[in-house]
């Protein structure tokens, strides 16, 4: 497989390693809407940044929108609260992203069958008998 295969997936991985860290260290006496805020105020300068350098049109590329954008940051202020409260609660960083992230792997590997028709191998439903296992021996 080419490096065009790979690179996202390192850049997955390193943001995520990154985001995680970082989500640790907000401080707790830091309100977590204005950390927050703070977040989103860096992201859309950096990605506004980006798109003019790389968007050729703003009109004609706002049109191709649809609410999936909107919804979409709904979900990563759940996502990103959601974490704020779990370091506040005293998760370790060890065990809330392992927990959760194979919790959502599990429930989005039921939503691709049932929702969007994806087939699981059986060496796949092997894999997701092992992480029902894993979160068992997880569970704080």
């Amino acid at each position: 497989m080419s490096l065009t295969y790979w690179i996202p997936f390192f850049i997955v991985v390193l943001g995520n390693i990154g985001y995680h860290v970082v989500a640790k260290a907000t401080p707790t006496a830091a309100p977590p809407f204005l950390a927050l805020s703070v977040t989103y105020l860096v992201s859309f300068l950096l990605c506004a940044a980006a798109y003019v350098v790389t968007g050729p049109s703003l009109r004609q590329d706002l049109s191709a929108l649809n609410w999936a954008s909107a919804a979409w940051g709904l979900t990563l202020v759940a996502v990103e609260f959601g974490y704020i409260l779990l370091y506040r609660a005293g998760w370790k960083i060890s065990m809330a992203s392992l927990l959760a992230n194979v919790s959502v792997a599990l429930l989005l590997a039921g939503i691709g069958v049932l929702l969007y028709k994806d087939v699981l191998l059986p060496r796949q439903i092997i894999g997701i008998i092992l992480c029902l296992a894993g979160v068992f021996f997880l569970r704080p």
